[in-house]
């Protein structure tokens, strides 16, 4: 089934956002929660650091004992104690007295201030000191990066190495966040052979969508796993199905175009409801999506570089969203270095090499051709009402790094 008349890129968008999906929650240990998105907030059951403690190694004392000394009027100290990190003191620094204190280490009562070791030198109990400190200077105050019962995270966070220490700081031990999506990818298409150094049968074509879509899917925090399909109605039907009824979201290639054969969106016809098929967009025109079972499915070419790019276009902020994190391309403005023709009424992907300054089409860029993708660390936008751009003109890019989880 072909819907001859092509979608626009904006309605395809909004078709698949108001069928949005969103994971379970799932509880697990922190040590599990890095690059995973919190589906609760964090409170701070701790004070953070749950007292005032030393910035550095030193001699704790009051600052104003301090003021006036330098390297040609020292000043004299007694030393009264020891802390080490871990420990605790409970003296009460008096006028003239210091203690010694080892970074992290709670600053004694009375202290209001820590002096690095090496404006000192030492006499058994005998401190001489060579600078001066201000009231504060050196010490970390209690609660100063986190204060128990505040809000430290909201819902929806993406927890980085930073958040995971926070977390800790906090005192949790485990996390509330979204599952991963598990999706299914079926590859479809009697021509497909597994990669081999021998020589491939004629008619017959490596089959490499496996792996970059399975990558894609991975690199936007999903759980991936494949099944195969030959081009007959009966065997789609039989996997679509298996599939929407154990995996969250359904992605196929191949099977989607017009040709003898094709047969995906006649199986997604048949077991659910399509939202469209073919957009005004190069490259990855026949891209399809639908319901089925309540799951998305989506149709992807199966061209390589097509097959790509609609995963980039239309997939990844669906999984993006399926685990509470948001998802927009990260446009930035450069300056076309070479002439780039389009179309009026079809929004175009280019591949492009992008620096700091300048972007560059590659030239060689059919949907079969996977080198222009490695070639190319960007896509060039050219929106649906522009006719193309001028050497020299500023174009929209979005950097391929800038798509990852």
């Amino acid at each position: 089934m072909f819907l001859s008349k092509l979608d626009s890129l904006n309605n395809a968008l909004k078709l698949i956002d108001d069928n949005q999906q969103l994971m379970d929650v799932e509880e697990i240990p922190l040590t599990e929660a890095h690059k995973r998105v919190l589906a609760e907030d964090i409170i701070a059951y701790h004070n953070s650091p749950p007292f005032d403690k030393s910035a550095m190694d030193g001699f704790a004392l009051k600052g104003e004992n301090t003021f006036g000394a330098s390297q040609s009027q020292p000043k004299t100290l007694k030393i009264v104690d020891a802390i080490g990190a871990g420990d605790f003191c409970d003296k009460t620094i008096n006028e003239g007295e210091a203690i010694v204190i080892a970074t992290g280490a709670p600053v004694p009562d009375g202290a209001d201030a820590v002096l690095m070791k090496e404006y000192t030198t030492t006499d058994g109990d005998e401190l001489t000191i060579y600078s001066q400190v201000t009231p504060g200077e050196n010490v970390s105050p209690k609660a100063e990066d986190i204060k128990k019962g505040d809000q430290i995270l909201s819902k929806d966070t993406f927890i980085r190495y930073q958040e995971m220490g926070l977390i800790a700081s906090a005192g949790y031990d485990s996390v509330k966040v979204y599952k991963k999506p598990n999706v299914k990818l079926i590859i479809t298409g009697n021509e497909l052979v597994e990669p081999t150094k021998e020589e491939i049968d004629k008619a017959k074509i490596i089959n490499s969508n496996q792996y970059t879509i399975k990558a894609m899917a991975e690199d936007a925090g999903a759980n991936i796993s494949i099944s195969y399909a030959g081009d007959t109605f009966d065997e789609v039907r039989q996997e679509v199905l298996k599939a929407s009824e154990e995996y969250d979201v359904i992605m196929t290639t191949g099977g989607t175009a017009i040709s003898k054969g094709d047969v995906v969106l006649d199986v997604v016809d048949d077991l659910g409801e399509i939202l469209f098929h073919g957009v005004s967009i190069r490259p990855g025109k026949p891209i399809g999506a639908g319901i089925i079972n309540g799951k998305m499915i989506f149709t992807f070419s199966g061209q390589p570089v097509a097959a790509m790019s609609q995963f980039d276009i239309f997939a990844r902020k669906f999984l993006f969203k399926m685990q509470g994190r948001e998802f927009d391309f990260h446009i930035v403005k450069r300056q076309a270095q070479l002439k780039i023709p389009s179309q009026l009424g079809r929004t175009d992907f280019i591949r492009a090499f992008s620096d700091d300054e300048s972007a560059r089409h590659i030239l060689n860029r059919g949907s079969g051709i996977i080198r222009s993708m490695v070639e190319a660390n960007s896509y060039i936008i050219i929106d649906e009402n522009d006719e193309g751009y001028q050497k020299g003109d500023i174009v929209d890019v979005v950097f391929f790094d800038s798509l990852l989880w």
